[in-house]
């Protein structure tokens, strides 16, 4: 069983690639990836390791409650599971996941899986017990035991699959979105007790920082930078077709149009060696000057969104739930 029509793309996040090529595949969702980014919130993340480790890029808090989130603001019914490999129960789970992908892929919808990193499940052969997955990478197609689902070199595992949709009016969407914009901006640190990964604003601290001490790793500090640039081009894109709804957003695509300007020469300071990109380091102060100016250019940004946020009624953040703060039991 495979979906031929299903085709991963690396493009954004890897995780945004993934939903991308599912949704749309299942008619589930029509329009550019850009918006799908922006919309579910994913194009605002911005996450950044003390020392410029490669998984910053992924370590943007619970993904159970990012990815719903980001499906949710879409208005797409989603189902996540987890854990940890070395677990107990993790071959229950495992076995099972390998049976509600089948029936999804059955449905003809994939399923986001955590490769690493996050890729798609697009078929399944039950004489040979394997699944189909593709990473976005090339053109070619990886396989997975069903018995070997979920063992990666990471201490964890990840799927999800989709369902239903509901129609959410366009201008409420843009206006969830600027508001997740909002809530990852002001939330320092993505995944507490640990502070040495940041997050919004405080990122960009930790990216200058490392690249004025000069202590990083060499290949996270430009997948950061590639992953930065793609995503603020996604919001750029995203702001001229917002404005539409709320012409006020103008200011903000001013900033974001500013910030794109700026980061066009990132690729001049970028060095191709016989390996791997690397910052050349004599372009390190012009780098950090201009990551100083994104910084600000961002902050304004996130003023007229929040002057907008505060002149409608938010119930997603100002409902309290009947069994009160706590989850129901």
């Amino acid at each position: 069983m495979i979906l031929h029509d299903l085709v991963m793309k690396r493009e954004s996040k890897t995780f945004t690639d993934s939903m991308y090529a599912i949704l749309t595949a299942a008619g589930l969702f029509t329009g550019p990836k850009y918006m799908l980014s922006a919309l579910s919130g994913m194009a605002f993340i911005f996450t950044v390791h003390e020392r410029l480790r490669p998984h910053s890029v992924t370590a943007y808090g619970q993904w159970g409650t990012v990815h719903k989130r980001a499906a949710d603001s879409l208005g797409v019914f989603t189902v996540t599971d987890a854990g940890r490999t070395r677990h107990p129960t993790f071959q229950s789970y495992q076995q099972d996941a390998v049976q509600w992908i089948k029936s999804s892929l059955d449905q003809g919808i994939g399923a986001i899986y955590w490769i690493p990193e996050f890729g798609v499940i697009y078929g399944y052969d039950d004489d040979d017990r394997i699944f189909y997955v593709q990473d976005g990478s090339s053109g070619e197609s990886g396989i997975v035991l069903y018995d070997n689902f979920g063992l990666n070199f990471t201490p964890f595992w990840y799927a999800q699959i989709f369902g239903g949709k509901v129609k959410i009016p366009a201008e409420d969407m843009v206006l969830e979105a600027i508001r997740m914009a909002l809530d990852d901006w002001e939330a320092p640190y993505s995944v507490l007790p640990d502070r040495s990964i940041a997050s919004g604003r405080m990122a960009y601290s930790y990216l200058i920082q490392a690249l004025e001490q000069g202590d990083y790793d060499a290949y996270g500090a430009v997948y950061i930078l590639d992953t930065y640039r793609g995503s603020r081009r996604e919001i750029m894109l995203f702001l001229r077709e917002a404005r539409l709804f709320f012409p006020e957003l103008e200011e903000a695509l001013m900033m974001y149009e500013q910030l794109a300007d700026l980061s066009t020469g990132l690729e001049s300071w970028i060095s191709c060696g016989s390996e791997n990109r690397a910052i050349n380091r004599s372009d390190i102060p012009s780098l950090v000057e201009m990551l100083t100016e994104a910084k600000e250019l961002e902050e304004h940004a996130m003023r007229t969104f929040r002057s907008i946020s505060g002149r409608y009624p938010d119930l997603n953040r100002s409902t309290v739930p009947r069994w009160g703060l706590s989850s129901a039991r």
